[in-house]
């Protein structure tokens, strides 16, 4: 088993701010989760089953499973944007996406427009979330979104968001994902995010 890709995983957790796990030669022995008030603590833990079970095969006990709940202010310092509201709008044939995401208390919006379709929505939903992150960022990178998708693994559909980054004339690829739960379109945004977490602190503009 994966220990860090299990960690990962559990963060994508609505409600999840971090996640360790510590492992023995035969699994986790134990998981520690910190969230956000909110979702009961038996939820999660049942949510952290549910994540070990579908996307690893694992039986989790629910008696090695520590979940500790902070006020959100108190986690992580604002580094990591997150997902605060997802809009639609439709005129005609034609359809609006809006995303506002939250970071270091401040508010970042960005649009995408495109057809009215459901085979259309899912991208239009990453290029609004690359859309608002970029209000936040410097210039010296240009962002893309290269590819969407919803590939099922195990019994579970997951968000796919491939992110392409131009600076200094060099390209990268970095991909995210996200579980979906009930809302598909609030997990490709986590995983345009996911994508890009790592690198957005360093990219912030000054003074934001």
């Amino acid at each position: 088993m994966d220990q860090h890709a299990f960690e990962r995983t559990l963060q994508r957790i609505p409600g999840v701010e971090a996640a360790r796990v510590v492992m023995n030669g035969h699994g986790p022995i134990e998981v520690h989760v910190l969230a956000h008030p909110g979702k009961p603590a038996k939820q999660i833990v049942r949510d952290v089953q549910s994540v070990a079970l579908a996307g690893f095969g694992m039986q989790l006990d629910r008696r090695i499973v520590s979940v500790v709940q902070i006020a959100e202010g108190a986690l992580s310092g604002g580094d990591r944007p997150v997902v605060d509201d997802i809009t639609e709008h439709i005129d005609g044939s034609r359809m609006t996406i809006t995303v506002r995401l939250i970071w270091h208390a401040g508010e970042l919006l960005g649009s995408a427009t495109g057809p009215a379709s459901s085979t259309t929505r899912l991208r239009l939903v990453a290029d609004a979330t690359l859309a608002a992150l970029e209000q936040g960022l410097m210039k010296e990178a240009s962002f893309a979104v290269a590819a969407v998708g919803t590939p099922m693994v195990g019994s579970e559909s997951v968000a796919v968001a491939r992110i392409l980054i131009v600076s200094e004339g060099k390209e990268r690829h970095l991909v995210g994902s996200a579980l979906v739960f009930a809302d598909a379109s609030q997990a490709m945004a986590r995983a345009v995010l996911d994508a890009l977490n790592r690198l957005v602190p360093g990219l912030r503009r000054s003074g934001d």
